[in-house]
């Protein structure tokens, strides 16, 4: 089985580095409401996933009134 290509998954991230994208996608997520049931932590330690992606994400989550996970 194959990962799925960045390009070609319907996700509804904000913009982040390709390495940060394809990290999500390879990961599973195509959401951002998916990413509050995992902490920010966890995240980090996907291959990609740097702190400016996490700074990012964070920012988008707070804006919609949520959050990583604890």
């Amino acid at each position: 089985m194959t990962e799925p290509d960045p390009g070609t998954v319907e996700t509804d991230f904000p913009k982040t580095g390709a390495p940060a994208q394809r990290a999500l996608t390879g990961a599973g997520y195509t959401h951002l409401a998916q990413l509050t049931s995992v902490s920010e932590k966890e995240l980090g330690a996907l291959h990609g996933m740097g702190p400016k992606a996490l700074r990012i994400l964070r920012e988008a989550l707070a804006e919609r009134g949520l959050s990583f996970a604890d």
